[in-house]
């Protein structure tokens, strides 16, 4: 096995293990995230990460942990404005706030799998229809043309039809259970109404 091989392995490995962690153990009991927990956690990733330029400091020297280090600003800094999306579908789907952290840690993760899955799909289609590249980029000016034009009063999420269509075909209900993904409810299986 190469080193690359490695370290890559052994990079998604540790992530893994820390999400883990971080939901089985630390957050195990439902609770209310304070401001303080929030910034010791913050902390925790942030160290962490840094642990982390400095093995590719010494590992594969230093354009590489400047280039990481970049990198890792730039997401940090961009992943700010996700913060008012969170806010606004917790506010819009009455998340309570016990319950926020779970529904947070799973939707990221969900969306990291999703990303992943289509920009391996996007790969494969590129590498097998050239043209299709085309489409993408049409598809990425029509969407930031939309947005661009949509006023925010517009915005209705029940109007969505991923979401219309996911609750035609799972049910939902429209209370929270314990903060539960699954339910049992008169005899039928349903989701509680955050998913």
């Amino acid at each position: 096995m190469s080193h690359e091989l490695i370290l890559w392995v052994s990079f998604n490995i540790f992530i893994l293990l820390m999400l883990a962690l971080d939901l089985g153990v630390f957050q195990k009991k439902v609770h209310i995230i304070s401001v303080k927990e929030a910034l010791i956690w913050s902390a925790v990733w942030i160290v962490l990460a840094m642990m982390f330029n400095v093995f590719i400091y010494f590992d594969m020297g230093e354009v590489k942990a400047i280039e990481f280090f970049t990198g890792y600003l730039i997401e940090r800094s961009l992943s700010i404005d996700n913060i008012f999306v969170f806010v606004l579908l917790f506010s819009y789907f009455k998340v309570p706030a016990k319950y926020q952290h779970k529904v947070l840690f799973w939707g990221v993760l969900g969306a990291l799998i999703l990303r992943a899955a289509l920009i391996l799909l996007g790969v494969v289609l590129i590498h097998k229809f050239a043209w299709i590249i085309y489409v993408f980029g049409a598809f990425l000016v029509f969407t930031g043309f939309k947005m661009a034009m949509q006023n925010e009063d517009d915005i209705d999420p029940e109007k969505n039809i991923i979401i219309r269509l996911y609750r035609k075909l799972f049910p939902v209900t429209k209370d929270y259970h314990k903060g539960d993904f699954f339910i049992i409810e008169n005899g039928k299986e349903s989701q509680p109404r955050f998913l």
